[in-house]
């Protein structure tokens, strides 16, 4: 019986605690990239990984995914190649 207290305070207090960890996890989606992904992009979103940024294409995407993201001199891929015909009514505007 003299657990039950200690027990009984752990109880009430996991739910919390979960909680607390699931919302800490949902706000972390920087991630390293994948081999074959520049280091610089770190963030994670929609299943390909962006460098920061990607909320604004045309001021951070197209040096490097050409002027009108249908890819780079270099071999960087065209940003239809993920996004699709569904992004190509105003790709320039974000995700």
């Amino acid at each position: 019986m003299l657990f039950l207290p200690a027990i009984r305070s752990f109880l009430l207090f996991l739910p919390a605690l979960c909680l607390a960890l699931l919302l800490i996890s949902a706000c972390n989606d920087t991630v390293t990239a994948p081999e074959g992904v520049p280091a610089s992009h770190t963030v994670r979103h929609g299943g390909a990984f962006h460098a920061p940024g990607l909320q604004s294409p045309a001021a951070n995407c197209a040096s490097c995914h050409g002027n009108d993201l249908t890819g780079g001199v270099n071999g960087e891929p065209s940003c239809f190649s993920c996004h699709g015909r569904k992004w190509a009514a105003a790709p320039l505007q974000g995700h």
